[in-house]
């Protein structure tokens, strides 16, 4: 299966989300990676370029210790997605 692991061709769907909050909270990528290190998760600054840039999967406790990081509710990232699959 060519597409295994992505979801309309894309590794992950917070990373448009994460690159406009990161920015408007005037965050650097060292400086979120730093903020997430002091929660016990290492996100290097290159994979988080890489997640930003759709190049790399989310797991789900980083998506979590992002929004922590990032002083956001975890919704702000999942939000979007959730509200395609709810059935009208």
């Amino acid at each position: 299966m060519k597409n295994c692991g992505k979801y309309e061709d894309n590794l992950n769907v917070i990373g448009s989300i994460l690159r406009e909050k990161r920015k408007e909270k005037k965050i650097s990528l060292e400086v979120l990676s730093t903020k997430l290190l002091l929660l016990g998760v290492n996100i290097p600054v290159t994979c988080l370029h890489r997640i930003e840039n759709n190049q790399r999967t989310v797991r789900d406790y980083e998506i979590c210790a992002l929004a922590v990081a990032l002083n956001i509710d975890v919704m702000e990232f999942l939000g979007p997605m959730t509200n395609r699959f709810k059935v009208s």
